[in-house]
């Protein structure tokens, strides 16, 4: 089975993307994994909410095969623990699909058409965070759970978290230092 991740614009942060690359490495020794982005709408500005949402829609849609199992990254998804989602990820392994979509909405989230064609959707936090944010949770949501991983998720959780928190309070100090500064 392969996992593709779908997210709406590239990331910004140079930091948050070196992060995002380190966990894109690790989890290609494991599975099959393409994390693709597509591009910000030109001139999105002069479009509402809904013609954004439509558009973005549409290029989300034709990234799917007709077989894919698509699931939605949204605020009102159903939410796993780490263990939860990795027994979700075997059995999705084990049902011989073969190729399972997570998707990232654009700043306003999806449209009807996509919420139609979505299969699930799934929640990461109750806690609201950046689209940029979200890039790096999921893809290390889906490293961790690899059989080598298995056996001491808590500990490796609890580990990436605190090393997550360090780089990301690393890369605002110095961004914002730099900033007070100049």
């Amino acid at each position: 089975m392969q996992i593709k991740l779908l997210a709406i614009g590239k990331t910004d942060h140079q930091q948050l993307q070196m992060l995002i690359d380190d966990y894109q490495k690790r989890l290609g020794f494991y599975i099959k994994f393409d994390f693709e982005i597509i591009p910000d709408l030109k001139k999105a500005k002069n479009l509402s909410e809904e013609q954004q949402k439509q558009k973005e829609g549409e290029l989300i849609l034709s990234k799917l095969n007709h077989t894919d199992l698509l699931i939605l990254l949204d605020e009102n998804g159903k939410h796993y623990d780490s263990v939860a989602f990795s027994e979700y990820l075997q059995k999705q392994m084990n049902s011989g699909l073969k190729q399972l979509v997570f998707a990232i909405g654009g700043p306003y989230g999806f449209s009807k058409e996509v919420y139609d064609k979505a299969n699930g959707k799934i929640a990461l936090s109750k806690m609201t965070f950046s689209h940029q944010m979200i890039r790096l949770f999921m893809i290390e949501q889906l490293y961790i759970p690899n059989p080598s991983h298995l056996k001491s998720v808590r500990h490796k959780r609890l580990f990436f978290l605190f090393q997550l928190n360090i780089q990301i309070a690393d890369c605002f100090f110095n961004r914002h230092f730099k900033i007070l500064f100049i």
